[in-house]
């Protein structure tokens, strides 16, 4: 058999082999925090005057700082998944979460990139997860520490909060679910913070 002949069937092998393993990886999943507008629920009350929040970015372990869905293996192992990733990176889709769900129990306004209001009085978030394990079919547990500070007193509450929240299955939808719960209730108590600092109270509200 002539060279050349042999190197095309060569190359035509190899290529084949190349589509195949291509067409055998997993399309990538993406997972958001943010809860669809039918789980929304507005506590807010009938205050004339509009509330303005800013909520700073969220700090966060730098293992959970990147796209990727990170979730433990066991006591001294994590799973970075490859094809299973969050919309944008963690730190992030955690501070919208966050804004979005202190937003909409206050019936607030998120200043956090337009800039705070001149005359009106807002209420300036810091937040920094701690520390968070999300387990498949078992529970995601995360502690989370905030500052709140008024703009015009600088009155501040500082919180601190440990939540776990069981995961229902061995699905990364599942553990997104759980995770996302565990984010509403921090914003839960986040809200009930920042009405105390209205009301003119320092103490967090457990």
């Amino acid at each position: 058999m002539p060279a050349n002949k042999k190197i095309s069937i060569i190359s035509a092998a190899l290529a084949a082999m190349a589509l195949s393993a291509c067409s055998s990886t997993p399309p990538t999943q993406f997972y958001t925090l943010a809860t669809s507008p039918a789980a929304a629920v507005s506590t807010a009350g009938n205050a004339t005057q509009p509330v303005f929040i800013e909520v700073l970015p969220v700090a966060v372990p730098e293992r959970l700082a990147r796209p990727q869905i990170v979730v433990r293996n066991d006591a001294t192992r994590v799973d970075v998944l490859e094809t299973e990733r969050w919309s944008s990176p963690f730190n992030n889709e955690l501070r919208d979460a966050l804004a979005n769900g202190v937003s909409r129990r206050l019936g607030a306004i998120d200043v956090s990139r337009s800039g705070r209001p001149a005359d009106g009085v807002s209420y300036r978030i810091a937040v920094e997860l701690r520390d968070l394990d999300a387990v498949r079919n078992g529970q995601v547990q995360a502690a989370f520490g905030w500052t709140i500070t008024r703009s015009d007193d600088r009155k501040t509450a500082v919180c601190r909060l440990s939540v776990a929240e069981a995961v229902g299955g061995g699905a990364v939808a599942d553990v997104v679910t759980a995770m996302q719960k565990v984010a509403d209730r921090a914003a839960e108590v986040i809200a009930a913070n920042v009405r105390g600092l209205q009301a003119g109270q320092g103490q967090c509200v457990p």
